[in-house]
Order: structure tokens, then C-alpha cells, then sequence
């Protein structure tokens, strides 16, 4: 159907909640507007369903997101009986409607028979993933856009494992939806849900249970009891979920002085302090930084509002408080964590860290120095859960630790996605090591780059929204594959990833080998040097995606060959 058939459905109906007509007569004056909501569905990328809240096919709304579950309940119906019994788990977030889309999600699953879970208010994404395997359930639900602007809500399907549901379900679940009517999926009132025991209301056993795991993340409680005490933290949830199990979190391994950013502590689906709700940023920093210098903190530590990612600053020599990146995290929690395995001989022989291939190299020769191998998946942290599952499935390597670049981390596999609690925690104990021995994080830092080279990595983000953004996209991954650069900044390429065509290229030879990951439209240029450049498309954003990884000698070396590998990538976008 054309955009403007699609509208002609929506706008015939007579039963449209009232903020939904009032969409309907702005898009009847607004063609391009009108046509952006309407001229495809809504569709699942690397973490779900994502868009902009309104009136459409392409907008999340109470009727896409029956039609999604309305796929999920098909998909449960045909495995049956049982599965049903064991049910879906649903939480969300604070953002606008999030509530309201997870009891739509419920009665949908309620007419097919299926049991829900859902908290009774609004918890993170990594207790959702817990939730899902401590009840056994079939399935979760969570309600949250990450940290996208206020304008977005999303909805992502966590699988049995906890993990996010992988291609294979989610494309059964798509292709279902998509053969459904929005508007006559049948749906069973919340009053009838409980009368009939197909709705039970979750909330502080859960987050006890929760907590109690979270204990586990802790490696010296010793360090943490004694240093812990004396140490200051600033934690910001950016008006999210995250100050509810974070505090006691933090308490229970130790950190008596935990200072919640007053202004950003209250959920609020307008996000009103920032202009993005993302750890990544420093204006969403910028609140916490103000707050740790008052107060003389040893961290700031800021997560986005469903609490799965995480940000922090960490106060140098001069007082003064430097972000650090996904890959730094990552570098500085990996290697306090396998020095402090080493050093209590409980290193396993067999241990293993998961990354995806747009993260680091830093992390890589940590695990090296420590005889721990790195295992490299594709992006998005389902393929880090199938990782971990397989490696429980064959006893064959122990989980130590998983991370991606946009600061996503995972310590402990009792949850299946990135869990910004672990992360806390683990942080914090980071910081009780270095202070013990009169440092701080930046100190580490600096240490870990003398010991193993300058690690830079940067991440250029393109946007293109509308109806043509799709195309230009397209377009874009099109010359990157075809038109191969030689070089990067001066530096040649030796060889080309191609994980679409599964092929790995050395450029010298022309020699091929088959890549073992599954397919994605990724591809990734190793240079002559080490270095290398990544190129991908969003699965959850209008976005093309540039990754850039360099080491240096001196950080000054490494910084000038950043800057000349973004330089030819500019030129390439240019031609």
C-alpha cells in the first residue's frame, strides 16, 4: 500500500485515542510529515522495535505495538501449551506511554491465553533480562527507547535466555506481525487479566532476588568494606530507572557516600536537564561534574534512562573531571578484574571476554597479557548472550566478561544484555583498587596505555531520516563496498571484512577466506599498522556509522593518525 493508502485506513477510523486524532489533523496538513509516518512499518533492528511516538504505521503507538505482539503471541501459540504457561515478562521505562504500552502488550497476550509478568512500576532493562530466567518465563518485553531523544519509545523481546531475542525469532515474529491488522488484534482487559490469573504483578521480591545476584559482582569485599567507606561517588540516572537498584546496589558491596544528582534523579519522560539522555554525552555529564567538584568525588558515574549503558568522569591531577570512553571503561574494569582473579589464584585456565568487532583493541591485549582469549561478535549484545550460552552449552570456556564500544558492559551472566548495576558496581570497586594505592581511575589509565600502547577509538555518525534517508544509507554502505579505499590516512589497507559476503580479502594476494560470523551489512578495513575502520548502518536508527581504532607510541602519534583516517573517510563520503 502507498503512504497515503495507509493514511486513508487511520484516518477513517473512528476510534483513534484522542492524542492520535489530534496527530491525524496536524498530518492532514503536512504531506512530508504525513508521509514519513505512514509510508513503511516500524521494523526490528539489532535491539528492537524503535520510533518516534505518534500517529502512523512507522510510529510507535498503542497499534504497533499490538500488531508486534500480536506476532510473539502467534509464534508462542504454535509452540504451545507450556510455553504459554511459562509467559512473558514485561517492564519499562520512564518514558512517555511506557506504562501504557506494556499493559497493551499484556492484553494482547492475555486473549491468547499467555500469562504476563509485569513490574509494577518501571525497572531497568538488565532486571528484565534477570526476570526472565529467575521465573523461567518464555519471554520478555521491554518498553524503552535507550537513549534516543523524548520524542522516541521502543520495544525489544528478550528470549528465553534473557538475551535479546536473536534474527531468527524476531524475524518469525516480524513476518507475523506484519500479516495482522493493527487494529482488530484482539486484546482482554486489565480487570479480566487478573480475574482470570493471566496477570500477575511483579516488583521488590523481584529486586531483592536482583540484588542478591548483584553481590556476586564484587571481587574483594574486603577493598570494597574498607576503602568504600571513605570514598564519595556521583551517580546520575538521567531521570531513568536506574537510581532505584543502583543506591542499594552500591551500599550493600560498601560505598556508604553515594550522591544521587538531585535534579536528574526524579523520572521524567521530558528528560528537562539534557538534550540527550545518553551516558555518551558530556552535557549529560555535566550536572554530575558540577556536583563531584562541590563535593570532591572520586567518580561521576551517569546511565542512560532504561539503565543498560553507562558513562563516567573520572577527576585528574588537576582537579578537574575527563569522560572517558566506552572502550576506556571497558579496558580499566577488564583488566582490575582479571588482575584481581590473578592475584587470588581464581583465574580460570579457560576464561573468555566477548566483544563486538567495532570495539577496541585495547581490551584484546589486556586478555592477551592475562592468557584470556577475546572472542569478536557481531554488534548488538544478543550475539554476546548466544556466546555466553554456547560457552555454557559446551563447558568449554568460562565467562568472564562482555562489552561493546557504546558503553555497554556485562560482568556476571545472570543477566543477558549490557547491565549498567554490574557495571556500577564493578566501577566503583575500580576506583576503591586505585585509591587504596593513593590514584585515581586517570591514573590507572594512563598506566594501562604506557603498559600496552596509546588505544584511540572514535565513532562519526551520519543521519539520514525521511523517506529517502533508507536510500542514501544504502547508498553510502554501496561505495564503501565497491569503491575500497587503498589507504586511510596514508596508511594502506591490507585487508577487507566483508560480513555481508561472509569473505575475508588480503588485498596483496586477493586470496578470499569465509567469514565464521553470521551475515550483516558491516564492513570492517584492516591497515597495515594495526589500525583499522569499520563501516555499518544502525539497526535501530536512521543512521551510517563510522568506527575508527588506532594505537600510537605517544598519544599525540596516535591522535594525528586518528585525525588522517577521518580524513580520508570524509573524502570518500565526499567523492
Amino acid at each position: 500500500m502507498t503512504w497515503q493508502e495507509n493514511y486513508a485506513v487511520w484516518q477513517a477510523r473512528p476510534d483513534l485515542p484522542a492524542d492520535l486524532q489530534a496527530e491525524m489533523e496536524t498530518l492532514a496538513q503536512d504531506d512530508q510529515a504525513a508521509e514519513d509516518a505512514f509510508y513503511q512499518p516500524l521494523s526490528f533492528g539489532t535491539a528492537g522495535m524503535r520510533g518516534i511516538m505518534g500517529a502512523g504505521i512507522n510510529r510507535m503507538n498503542i497499534y504497533t505495538v499490538r500488531q508486534a505482539t500480536e506476532g510473539l503471541a502467534r509464534l508462542m501459540d504454535k509452540r504451545g501449551a507450556k510455553v504459554k504457561a511459562r509467559g512473558v515478562v514485561i517492564s519499562y521505562d520512564s518514558r512517555h506511554h511506557s506504562q501504557e504500552f506494556a499493559f497493551e502488550a499484556a492484553r494482547v497476550l492475555g486473549a491468547h491465553g499467555i500469562k504476563t509478568y509485569v513490574f509494577e512500576s518501571l525497572r531497568p532493562t538488565p532486571e528484565l533480562s534477570f526476570t526472565v530466567r529467575y521465573l523461567h518465563a518464555f519471554a520478555g518485553i521491554m518498553i524503552t527507547a535507550s537513549h534516543n531523544p523524548k520524542a522516541y519509545n521502543g520495544y525489544k523481546i528478550y528470549g528465553e535466555d534473557g538475551g535479546q531475542m536473536p534474527p531468527a525469532e524476531s524475524d518469525i515474529i516480524t513476518n507475523s506481525s506484519r500479516q495482522t491488522d493493527a487494529f482488530v488484534v484482539p486484546v482482554m482487559s486489565v480487570a479480566d487479566l487478573k480475574e482470570q490469573d493471566l496477570l500477575t504483578i511483579i516488583g521488590q521480591d523481584i529486586d531483592k532476588a536482583y540484588l542478591d545476584a548483584i553481590k556476586t559482582v564484587t571481587i574483594n569485599p574486603t577493598l570494597t568494606e574498607q576503602v568504600g567507606a571513605d570514598m564519595t561517588l556521583v551517580y546520575s540516572p538521567l531521570h531513568g530507572t536506574g537510581a532505584q537498584l543502583a543506591g542499594p546496589a552500591l551500599k550493600q558491596a560498601g560505598f556508604q557516600h553515594v550522591q544521587m544528582v538531585p535534579e536528574q534523579v526524579e523520572p521524567d519522560g521530558d528528560f528537562p536537564t539534557v538534550e540527550l539522555p545518553n551516558p555518551e554525552s558530556a552535557q549529560a555529564l555535566s550536572m554530575g561534574i558540577d556536583l563531584a567538584k562541590q563535593t570532591d568525588a572520586d567518580v561521576v558515574i551517569a546511565v542512560d534512562p532504561d539503565a543498560d549503558r553507562m558513562g563516567v568522569a573520572v577527576r585528574q591531577p588537576s582537579g578537574d573531571y575527563q569522560l572517558l570512553t566506552g572502550n576506556q571503561i571497558a579496558a580499566v574494569m577488564l583488566n582490575y578484574l582479571l588482575t584481581a582473579l590473578a592475584d587470588a589464584d581464581n583465574l580460570p585456565a579457560n576464561g573468555a571476554v566477548v566483544k563486538s568487532i567495532v570495539s577496541s583493541e585495547f581490551a584484546t591485549a589486556i586478555a592477551e597479557h592475562y592468557d584470556v582469549e577475546m572472542f569478536n561478535v557481531l554488534t548488538g549484545f544478543k550475539y554476546i548472550a548466544e556466546k555466553i550460552q554456547r560457552f555454557e552449552d559446551k563447558g568449554d570456556h568460562t565467562f568472564l566478561f562482555g562489552f561493546e564500544e557504546s558503553y555497554g558492559y556485562l560482568v556476571k551472566s545472570f543477566t543477558r544484555d549490557k547491565d549498567s548495576i554490574q557495571a556500577t558496581v564493578l566501577f566503583a570497586e575500580v576506583a576503591a583498587y586505585y585509591k587504596a594505592q593513593g590514584k585515581t581511575v586517570y591514573d590507572g589509565l594512563q598506566a594501562l596505555f604506557e603498559q600496552y600502547g596509546y588505544f584511540v577509538e572514535d565513532t562519526k555518525a551520519l543521519t539520514f531520516t525521511g523517506v529517502d534517508g533508507a536510500e542514501k544509507i544504502a547508498n553510502l554502505m554501496a561505495k564503501f563496498r565497491d569503491e575500497t579505499p587503498v589507504a586511510f590516512g596514508g596508511v594502506d589497507v591490507v585487508k577487507v571484512e566483508d560480513f555481508a559476503n561472509q569473505k575475508e580479502t588480503t588485498v596483496a594476494t586477493g586470496v578470499q577466506h569465509k567469514l565464521s560470523l553470521p551475515k550483516a551489512n558491516v564492513l570492517k578495513y584492516w591497515l597495515a599498522d594495526g589500525s583499522w575502520v569499520a563501516v555499518r548502518p544502525s539497526g535501530t536508527e536512521p543512521k551510517i556509522k563510522f568506527y575508527v581504532g588506532t594505537k600510537g607510541n605517544t598519544p599525540e602519534a596516535a591522535q594525528a593518525e586518528l585525525a588522517a583516517i577521518k580524513a580520508t573517510i570524509q573524502e570518500h563520503i565526499d567523492a
